[in-house]
C-alpha cells in the first residue's frame, strides 16, 4: 500500500490511482485516503482493501472547480454542495492529479455536451402518467416498421436473385445464336428483363435507404431511452442499498448491539456540530454506514522482550529444539532439519513427475439475477435450494475440502518438530492456510451426489495421497482422509449447514478434523470457523471468515485459540486478521501467533507475560513479551489470469483434470461439472437435473427397500440403509468424537484396476 515513487503520467481516459491527504475535521486534521480517478469521477476510499466494498466519496469532475491553493494543497468543489480540500505529498506529485484532473474533466463535459445534443435532436416525451405506456407503444410501432422494411429487403432480394438469373439464361442465348429472324425476339426479351432487373434494383435501394434513414432517425431517441432506463436501475439499486442499511441498524438496535466508539458518543466531538465547515465529512460519520460487526477489543498485547532473553533464547530459556539462536542471529531449524534428515527430498533423486495444467476455460459472462433465486429461499437450507450452475464454479465440494491441502509442507514441517508446542504452531498455521484460497472464490461449488468420490494422488510429487467421499445425503456429509510419506495423517468429516438471511449468506461447516503425526503420536483435532458472503442484495459480493478455533493436542494438553476478527467498519486494525496464543497443558503461553488468513502468519515465542490495562469493556489484558516475530506461512500468488479462471490457485486448477484409473464414481467424471467447465452451461443445468432426479429415484428406492427390512418403522421417518464404500463410522477415543475414518481398499483397487464395487452415480 505503499505510494509509488515515479507514478505514471495521467492521459486521457487512464484511471488514475494514488494516495492524497483528505481534511476531514479541525480535530483530525487531514487524514490519508486512497483516491480512484476513473470515467470522470474521482472516488476515495480508506485503504485500498476497501475499493471492493465501501466508497467513501464521489464527486462527479464535470461540474466541479479545481483551484491549487498552494504549492502542495488543492480543492475541488462542485458548487456548495461536495467540496473537498486536499494535500499531495509533493508539488510534483500535486501537478499530476492536478493534470489528470484536467483532464478528466474536459472529457466528462465533452461526453456530457454530446449526451445533450444527442438528447435534444430528439423530441421529448411528455410527463403524463401513460409515459411508460405511451413510449413503449411508440417503441412497438418502429419495430414493426423496421420488420416491414426488413421484409421488403428480402422481397427485393428474391426478385433480384431471380430476375438476374433470367437475364443471364438470355444473355446465353443471345450469345449462341447467329444472325437471323430471331434475332430481334432475343434482343427484345433481354431489354425487357435488363429493364425489370434495374427496376427491382432501385426498389432494393430505396428500401435499404428507408430503413437506414429509419434506423438513424431512431437510435439517437433509443440510446437516450437506454440511458434513462440505466439511470433508473441506478438509482434503484441506490434505494435497495439505503433499505439495506436502515435494515442493518434496525436489526443491531433490536438486538441492543448498536455501541457506537466513544469519539461518536461525545456530540461535541463526533457531532454535525464539532465539524469544520471545511470540507465535508462523509467519511467521518461511521453511524451512517453499513457494517457487519463492532471491533472486538484485544485480548492480549505483545511488546520487544528484554534483551537479556535476546542473548540467552538459544539455551536456557526454553529448550525448544527447532528455534534456536539469538534474535537477530536465529538459526532456521528448518534447513537443520532438512541437511540432518538423510530421507530429506533434496538428498533423493527426483523423480520425473506429471505435467500438469495451468489453464481452464474462462469463465463466460452469462448474467443471471441471484436476487431473483434467492428472494424465495430466505430461512432455507442452501443446500436445498435448487440453483443453476451460473452460481456455481466447476468443482465439487469434495475438490474444495482437498484444497486444504494446498499448504501441505506446514505439515511436512510439523512432522520434523522435535517440540509439540513448536509443532502446535504449525498446525496452527495449516489450519489458517485452508481459508486464504476463498478470498474472491464467491462461486458455489457443486453438492456432491451420495457415493460421489474424489481422490488426490500427489505421492510422486508431493509425498501424500488423498480422498475424499459424499457419505451422507441428508444431511450432506462428506469424509476426506489424507496420509503423507512425511509422517502425518490428516482426517475430517464435514457437515454443511447454511442459512439465507436475505442480506447475507451463513454457511456453518460442522464436524471436526484431525491430525496425527506418526512419530511423536501427537493427535490434533479442531473445528472450522463460519463463513459469511455479504451483499447477497445488492453490490459486490465479498467473503468474511469471523469465529474462533481452539486446536487441541489430545496426547500432551497443548492448545492453540485461533481467533479470526469479523470485519468491523470502525475497526482501525488490518482486514481478516487472525490472532493466536499457544499454551502448555498449565496454560502458560509459548507462542503468539498474528497475520491474516488471505495473505501470511507470523509466529513468536513468548517470554515473559504480565497482566496490562483493563480493556473498553473492563476486560484485563495480557501482555506478552516476546522475541522477534518470524514469518511461518504466506500465501502462493495467484496464476495469471485468476480472475477470468474463478479466482482458481494452481493446485485448484488442477482438481479437475480428466485423468485416467480413477473410480467411476470420481468427481473428474461428473458430466453437469465437466460441461460447465468447458463453458456449456445450458447443457450443464440439463444434465444437473438428470443427475439430482436420478439421485432422489435411487433413494426413495433405498428407502423402501429399507422399510421393507425394519419391522416397525417410525410414522414419518426416513429410513436408508446406505453404507459408504470407502469410510465407516467409529468413535475417535482421543477426542470422543464419532466420525467417518477410512477402512481401506480404494487404492488397492486402483492399483488393480478394478472398480466392480463402485455404484453407478452419473
Amino acid at each position: 500500500m505503499s505510494e509509488p515513487s515515479k507514478p505514471p503520467t495521467p492521459t486521457p481516459g487512464d484511471t488514475y490511482k494514488g494516495w492524497l491527504f483528505k481534511w476531514t475535521n479541525y480535530i483530525k486534521g487531514y487524514q490519508r485516503r486512497w483516491f480512484v480517478l476513473s470515467n470522470g469521477l474521482l472516488s476515495y476510499y480508506r485503504t485500498q482493501a476497501e475499493m471492493g466494498h465501501t466508497c467513501r466519496g464521489t464527486i462527479n469532475l464535470a461540474t466541479a472547480n479545481i483551484a491549487v491553493e498552494d504549492s502542495c494543497n488543492f480543492v475541488i468543489s462542485n458548487g456548495g454542495a461536495q467540496t473537498y480540500h486536499l494535500k499531495a505529498s509533493s508539488e510534483v506529485e500535486r501537478q499530476r492529479w492536478i493534470t489528470a484532473l484536467e483532464l478528466a474533466k474536459a472529457k466528462a463535459v465533452h461526453m456530457q455536451a454530446e449526451s445533450d445534443d444527442s438528447g435534444d435532436e430528439c423530441p421529448a416525451v411528455p410527463p403524463t402518467s401513460g409515459q411508460g405506456g405511451g413510449r413503449n407503444s411508440e417503441i412497438q410501432t418502429t419495430l414493426r416498421t423496421l420488420s416491414s422494411k426488413v421484409e421488403d429487403l428480402n422481397t427485393c432480394n428474391d426478385l433480384i436473385v431471380k430476375h438476374g438469373s433470367a437475364l443471364q439464361r438470355s444473355l446465353s442465348e443471345l450469345e449462341g445464336i447467329r444472325a437471323g429472324g430471331d434475332m430481334g425476339e432475343k434482343i427484345r426479351q433481354v431489354t425487357e428483363r435488363a429493364t425489370l432487373f434495374r427496376i427491382t434494383s432501385n426498389a432494393m435501394i430505396n428500401a435499404c435507404r428507408d430503413f437506414m434513414s429509419l434506423a438513424q432517425t431512431n437510435s439517437k431517441r433509443w440510446q437516450k431511452a437506454l440511458q434513462v432506463e440505466r439511470d433508473q436501475r441506478i438509482r434503484l439499486e441506490e434505494t435497495l442499498e439505503q433499505l439495506a442499511k436502515q435494515h442493518n441498524h434496525l436489526e443491531r438496535a433490536f438486538r441492543g448491539a448498536t455501541v457506537l466508539p466513544s469519539s461518536y458518543s461525545n456530540p461535541a466531538l463526533g457531532g454535525k456540530g464539532g465539524a469544520s465547515g471545511k470540507g465535508d465529512a462523509s467519511d467521518e460519520d461511521d453511524d451512517n454506514e453499513f457494517f457487519d460487526a463492532m471491533e472486538d477489543p484485544a485480548e492480549f498485547i505483545t511488546v520487544p522482550a528484554d534483551p537479556k532473553y535476546h542473548r540467552r533464547s538459544g539455551s536456557s530459556v526454553s529448550g525448544f529444539s527447532c528455534e534456536t539462536g539469538t534474535d537477530d542471529q536465529s538459526v532456521n531449524f528448518d534447513e537443520l532439519s532438512m541437511t540432518s534428515n538423510p530421507e530429506s527430498p533434496q538428498s533423493l533423486e527426483l523423480e520425473a513427475v506429471r505435467h500438469r495444467r495451468t489453464r481452464i476455460p474462462d469463465k463466460p459472462n452469462y448474467y443471471l439475477n441471484l436476487w431473483s433465486i434467492m428472494k424465495n429461499c430466505i430461512g432455507k437450507e442452501l443446500s436445498k435450494i435448487p440453483m443453476p450452475v451460473n452460481f456455481n464454479e466447476p468443482l465439487s465440494m469434495l475438490q474444495r475440502l482437498s484444497e486444504d491441502l494446498e499448504y501441505y509442507e506446514l505439515l511436512d514441517k510439523a512432522a520434523k518438530c522435535q517440540s509439540s508446542l513448536e509443532q502446535m504452531c504449525y498446525v496452527a498455521a495449516f489450519t489458517v492456510s485452508s481459508y486464504s484460497t476463498t478470498v474472491h472464490r464467491t462461486g458455489k461449488p457443486f453438492n456432491p451426489l451420495l457415493g460421489e468420490t474424489f481422490e488426490l494422488d500427489r505421492l510422486k510429487e508431493c509425498g501424500y495421497r488423498s480422498l475424499c467421499e459424499q457419505v451422507s445425503h441428508h444431511p450432506p456429509a462428506a469424509a476426506h482422509h489424507a496420509f503423507s510419506e512425511k509422517g502425518w495423517t490428516l482426517r475430517q468429516e464435514i457437515t454443511l449447514a447454511s442459512k439465507f438471511r436475505g442480506k447475507y449468506l451463513s454457511i456453518m461447516p460442522l464436524g471436526s478434523i484431525q491430525c496425527l503425526f506418526d512419530k511423536s503420536e501427537n493427535h490434533y483435532s479442531w473445528k472450522k470457523v463460519t463463513t459469511t458472503v455479504h451483499n447477497i442484495i445488492v453490490g459486490k459480493l465479498w467473503i468474511d471468515q469471523s469465529g474462533e478455533i481452539d486446536v487441541v493436542n489430545h496426547k500432551t494438553g497443548d492448545r492453540c485459540h485461533l481467533k479470526f476478527a469479523p470485519y468491523s467498519y470502525f475497526s482501525r486494525d488490518v482486514a481478516r486478521k487472525v490472532t493466536g496464543v499457544v499454551t502448555d497443558k498449565d496454560g502458560k503461553a509459548h507462542y503468539v501467533l498474528s497475520g491474516t488468513w488471505d495473505e501470511k502468519m507470523e509466529f513468536s515465542r513468548v517470554m515473559q507475560s504480565s497482566k496490562g490495562e483493563n480493556g473498553t469493556e473492563g476486560k484485563q489484558r495480557t501482555v506478552y513479551q516476546t522475541l522477534k516475530a518470524k514469518e511461518i506461512w504466506i500465501k502462493n500468488p495467484l496464476p495469471e489470469g485468476a480472475e477470468n479462471m474463478y479466482f482458481f490457485s494452481s493446485l485448484a486448477l488442477t482438481l479437475n483434470e480428466p485423468e485416467e484409473c480413477v473410480a467411476p464414481t470420481d468427481s473428474r467424471r461428473r458430466p453437469d461439472q465437466r460441461l460447465m467447465e468447458d463453458g456449456r452451461w445450458d447443457e450443464a443445468n440439463a444434465e444437473k437435473q438428470r443427475l439430482e432426479e436420478k439421485q432422489r429415484i435411487v433413494r426413495r428406492e433405498r428407502e423402501r427397500e429399507a422399510v421393507k427390512t425394519t419391522s416397525t418403522p417410525e410414522e414419518g421417518t426416513h429410513q436408508d440403509n446406505y453404507q459408504s464404500q470407502w469410510f465407516e463410522k467409529l468413535d475417535d477415543p482421543a477426542s470422543g468424537e464419532t466420525l467417518h475414518v477410512y477402512k481401506g481398499g480404494y487404492w488397492e483397487a486402483k492399483d488393480e484396476g478394478s472398480w466392480d464395487m463402485c455404484p453407478i452415480i452419473y
